[in-house]
């Protein structure tokens, strides 16, 4: 059976983190992404560490499955060039400045001129238009921004950025979802159209719990470690071992969690015998479970909970999550062999589809690897390829 978005072209222009996990996500799901890379320099990621046969490992991941052409988009020709890739293109993904690709000539009304049925995706840190458009945008500072950054840590403490880039991956989701919707669209009416995403944006729509909070009662949210806006007990507990997680958002889940820790009268204590009671004094109830948890390693305590049906779960290092036999069963690791760094390992789709399945994983591409095969199956000569690579302007491996 066919993948969801065979028969899909990708051209891709970007770097780093949000672009490139966009079109990494179309390529799971069967897309034809090709990646358009400066020559001598590619993605920024490649020289990111830690470096692995002369790539950053990182690239590998976030370029799975994709095909890489080196293009001097500078030059007249590499331009000419890119604009015949446009017309056989159902979707471009660019992560550049706002008014670069303009400067390219390349723009969207330019590209959407030469191939109306084009969706044409920008990602950058602030949009298009608006007072902040032109402000250099990084994952931190979407993240400062939004006030993700004002919420995260421990209270009292600094702020403290999330230890994975969230603003970058969840505009690189909403990308691939607003995508895979303009597809749908264009299936209706003919035509393609612009997206237009930031970092910031975002971000910020991630403070669901936090923005509505605010805009019901006034109230600015605060950092809570690894506390629950509204439940509690709902945080991370030491061990002997490391730390176990707990979450009592129900009835039930309370009283699975003074059975759990031989704690039942905690369940009739005046002070804690409703959820606002023990959010109000969650500190306080903290340290008395605490004192119980730290006990024992946290193996029992998964056991113990598990059995009294409450939601819990250690705190994992990567290495230890990676390791699981949940991990193997589901297929999350995938092995890929890879022409100059033999075999790489790295995390697979989370998606796990019942008809139309994702695409197996396959190797980043070498820079420029794939810029002879790309232009000869849009019919360009043997002849103007050479040319173009004689020029420096298309440059492949040796």
């Amino acid at each position: 059976m066919s993948h969801p978005l065979a028969e899909v072209r990708v051209l891709e222009l970007t770097n780093f983190i949000a672009g490139p996990f966009c079109g990494c996500q179309l390529a799971d799901l069967g897309a034809d992404v090709i990646k358009i890379e400066t020559p001598g320099a590619g993605d920024h990621a490649r020289r990111n560490p830690p470096i692995v046969a002369g790539d950053g490992a990182a690239f590998f991941a976030l370029n799975r499955g994709k095909r890489s052409v080196a293009l001097d988009l500078k030059d007249r020709r590499g331009r000419a060039a890119f604009l015949r890739l446009v017309e056989t293109a159902d979707v471009l993904i660019e992560n550049m400045r706002p008014g670069a690709m303009a400067d390219l000539g390349i723009d969207a009304e330019t590209v959407r001129s030469i191939n109306p049925r084009l969706i044409y995706c920008s990602i950058s840190g602030f949009g298009q238009t608006g007072p902040w458009s032109s402000r250099a945008g990084l994952d931190l500072i979407a993240q400062a921004a939004s006030g993700i950054m004002s919420i995260t840590g421990e209270p009292g403490g600094a702020p403290v950025k999330c230890g994975i880039p969230v603003a970058d991956l969840a505009t690189a989701l909403y990308g691939a979802l607003a995508i895979t919707a303009a597809l749908r669209a264009r299936d209706e009416t003919g035509v393609g159209q612009t997206i237009d995403l930031s970092l910031f944006e975002s971000a910020l729509a991630l403070g669901v719990w936090e923005t509505a909070q605010y805009f019901a009662t006034g109230e600015v949210a605060e950092p809570l470690g690894s506390g629950h806006r509204s439940s509690a007990p709902y945080q991370a507990f030491r061990c002997v071992d490391g730390y176990i997680t707990l979450g009592a958002v129900t009835p039930a889940s309370w009283h699975g969690v003074c059975v759990a820790l031989g704690e039942e009268h905690l369940e009739k204590d005046s002070r804690f015998d409703t959820v606002v009671k023990r959010k109000s004094r969650e500190r306080e109830l903290a340290e008395i479970l605490e004192a119980v948890t730290i006990t024992m390693p946290r193996d029992h305590w998964q056991t113990r909970l598990g059995e009294a049906g409450v939601p819990s779960g250690p705190i994992y290092r990567y290495d230890e999550a990676l390791a699981t036999d949940h991990v193997r069963e589901r297929g999350m690791v995938a092995t890929v062999d890879h022409p100059r760094a033999g075999e790489v390992r790295m995390v697979a789709s989370p998606i796990h589809f019942g008809g139309t399945p994702t695409r197996r994983p396959a190797a980043a591409p070498i820079l420029g690897q794939h810029g002879h095969e790309v232009f000869q199956e849009i019919g360009m000569s043997d002849g103007d390829i050479a040319a173009l690579v004689s020029a420096g302007v298309l440059v492949v491996p040796g």
